[in-house]
């Protein structure tokens, strides 16, 4: 997720008569379950997964991706779904403002075509260092829409808990947020020369000196900043931290960040990254199930239950057809050249493309020009 959310939000809309759920309410789901879903719960299950001897790693692996079928991967299935509902009036009608009609259009439509035009390139000139360079795209963004999605979960959260971050607060916390990412990203490229998705290879690019001791002495000055901040707020009366949101950005920058270089850990950080995403998703869908159901006299109380299960239930069904059907009947279906891309080049393509197509449209969705986001996350009048 990529919540670009410092989201101006209105006060919350209250609770309408007999209405259920909370929307409206100071927690995204509960106070305590809000800390553990938001990154709580990996600070005790990944050390766990990191303890366990070597000879376990297999099966942590195939346990991961049975998992994945559950969560990881219904979480891009879950921004399709709210990202393209009602698009055509998104991206053409008169609700929206141009510049964010603008934003549904590239990232809907101009975003995908980029990417298959790569992608077919790549085939027609028999060259797959053109599927590695979206892989390399890839590595690029994946750091980023963490820690990201790590600072979106803090702003959200001080939201609901009515404990705003001032102006040159936010500004401190963005940079550290992008700083970490980027010494977590060039110490990955130090580390790793070759990665390799699906039979496909990508290269990383080795930083200079300086440059890593630069960004590197950056993050440690807007580190400082940001625990001087969160400090001062636990000391002041009357602010104090959201603590749920406060565990997602901490835990993202530094927690996760420095988890990618254990191979247990890179197999189970990604799960509590879709975690963090779902509770979102659960909220975001919960609050508008509640709405449609108290504008519509005879909807039954238990739509926004009913809702919630459809949503899910489609959300797993297309992220099996995304990430395993469609490109394994493309894979026996369609003649490639198997010596230059390998057996699995379909496989490849789609999980690339879900995964940086899906950092595009979290960036439309969530940021705070967005008047939906405003109204089905937070409940706000428009």
């Amino acid at each position: 997720m990529t919540i670009a959310a410092d989201l101006p939000i209105a006060t919350p809309l209250p609770r309408p008569a007999g209405a259920s759920g909370n929307a409206g309410a100071k927690a995204i789901v509960g106070p305590r379950l809000d800390v553990l879903l938001l990154g709580g719960a990996s600070l005790i299950l990944v050390p766990i997964a990191m303890m366990l001897p070597a000879a376990s790693l297999p099966a942590l692996a195939a346990t991961m991706m049975i998992l994945a079928d559950f969560l990881n991967h219904p979480h891009f299935a879950a921004s399709y779904q709210i990202f393209y509902r009602n698009y055509r009036q998104k991206a053409f009608g008169t609700t929206l403002d141009r510049t964010m009609r603008l934003r549904y259009l590239f990232a809907g439509i101009g975003v995908p075509v980029i990417l298959m035009s790569i992608f077919a390139m790549a085939f027609l000139t028999g060259n797959p260092a053109w599927l590695g360079y979206t892989g390399n795209a890839m590595a690029f963004l994946v750091g980023w829409h963490y820690t990201k999605q790590g600072y979106g979960m803090l702003m959200v959260d001080s939201v609901f808990k009515r404990k705003f971050f001032n102006d040159e607060e936010k500004r401190v916390l963005r940079y550290n947020a992008i700083l970490c990412w980027l010494v977590s990203y060039l110490s990955l490229n130090l580390y790793v020369a070759e990665n390799e998705i699906w039979g496909i290879s990508y290269y990383a690019i080795t930083p200079p000196t300086w440059l890593m001791a630069f960004v590197v002495t950056c993050a440690l000055v807007t580190t400082a900043k940001s625990m001087r901040i969160l400090v001062s707020r636990m000391r002041e009366d009357g602010k104090g931290l959201p603590a749920a949101g406060t565990v997602a950005y901490l835990v993202s920058l530094y927690f996760w960040a420095a988890g990618w270089f254990n191979p247990a850990a890179l197999l189970v950080i990604p799960a509590f990254h879709a975690l963090q995403y779902m509770v979102i998703v659960y909220r975001f869908e919960h609050n508008r199930a509640e709405m449609e159901m108290h504008d519509d006299p005879e909807a039954s109380a238990l739509r926004p239950v009913w809702h919630l299960v459809t949503f899910l239930a489609t959300a797993v069904f297309l992220g099996a057809l995304g990430f395993w059907m469609v490109p394994t009947i493309l894979q026996g279906v369609v003649a490639y050249d198997t010596v230059t891309f390998g057996p699995t080049a379909f496989l490849f393509i789609f999980w690339i493309f879900i995964n940086l197509h899906h950092y595009f449209l979290d960036n439309v969705m969530w940021r705070r020009e967005n008047p939906e986001a405003a109204k089905y996350l937070f409940g706000a009048k428009g």
